[in-house]
């Protein structure tokens, strides 16, 4: 009963939590979500900078989360390697940045071995996890004619998966990870995220719309875990934000974990089918 009563606390104080934050939340969303849109509407050179100058700043908040807000020698080589990795998906090929963000994440963890601070396994472990889906959403911007509508879908599905996952409240999803992550909110997030989907297929004449509608549901739940995944890290270092960057957000790695998680899922199947999930039927 006494643990009952106390989660039931918990999710009234969150709630409240969430109330004051939602106003910052909102203009935050607002003022940012246009940046992204006109980069992926007028494409190169403005795509590949600003995802060079969000892949260094989530490496700079990934060294410095691993060092409990300090930064040092072995953040500046983790964003040298992710700003090295995002030059070479622009100018070179998928496999080449692929093969250097490896090599990279080797370099960062060899120059954090011996240092039990440091954390060399999830240092090099961030290596990866900002660089590849930087290098993948370069990649799919290369698609002709449909990148740029992959790109914004992937964007209005991650956006409203976060959106449906934030109204909906009740049982805790993994209080574990995250407190604030709810059964319903996982629902609602796929729910949203499906009515994208639908959407999207309205919008570009796509018949029948029922892949597109199932592939953003599922695209959902990826989302879902990458917020999971970051909220983990932040719990293994004892940090509430990856940093204080954006107001109402806390860092750009907390406004962007789901969108780390479903941009190389997208990549992937774009890969293995040979086009673009949009154009599927």
């Amino acid at each position: 009963m006494n643990s009952a009563a106390e989660n039931a606390g918990t999710v009234r104080r969150l709630a409240h939590a969430d109330c004051g934050s939602l106003t910052p939340r909102v203009l935050s969303a607002i003022a940012l979500a246009p940046v992204p849109i006109a980069a992926i509407w007028f494409g190169s050179p403005w795509l590949p900078l600003l995802t060079a100058l969000a892949g260094a700043l989530m490496a700079w908040e990934w060294g410095r989360l691993c060092r409990r807000g300090r930064f040092g020698a072995t953040g500046a080589v983790l964003v040298g390697v992710v700003l090295a990795s995002i030059a070479t998906a622009a100018l070179a090929t998928l496999g080449l940045a692929i093969g250097l963000a490896l090599l990279g994440a080797g370099i960062v963890f060899w120059s954090a071995r011996g240092r039990p601070d440091l954390h060399p396994e999830w240092t090099a472990f961030g290596t990866l996890w900002v660089t590849l889906p930087c290098i993948c959403l370069l990649w799919l911007a290369r698609d002709g004619p449909n990148a740029r509508a992959t790109l914004l879908w992937v964007l209005a599905v991650v956006w409203a998966t976060d959106i449906g996952a934030y109204v909906f409240g009740g049982p805790q999803l993994a209080p574990r990870w995250s407190p604030r992550k709810t059964w319903a909110g996982l629902g609602g997030g796929a729910a949203c995220a499906a009515l994208t989907g639908w959407t999207t297929a309205v919008w570009l004449g796509i018949s029948p719309a029922l892949p597109l509608v199932l592939l953003s549901a599922g695209l959902a739940i990826v989302e879902q875990f990458g917020d999971l995944a970051e909220s983990l890290a932040k719990r293994r270092f004892g940090v509430k934000d990856s940093s204080g960057l954006i107001p109402g957000h806390g860092g750009l790695l907390d406004r962007l974990d789901g969108l780390l998680a479903v941009i190389p899922v997208v990549a992937l199947l774009t890969l293995i089918a040979g086009r673009s999930v949009v154009t599927w039927q």
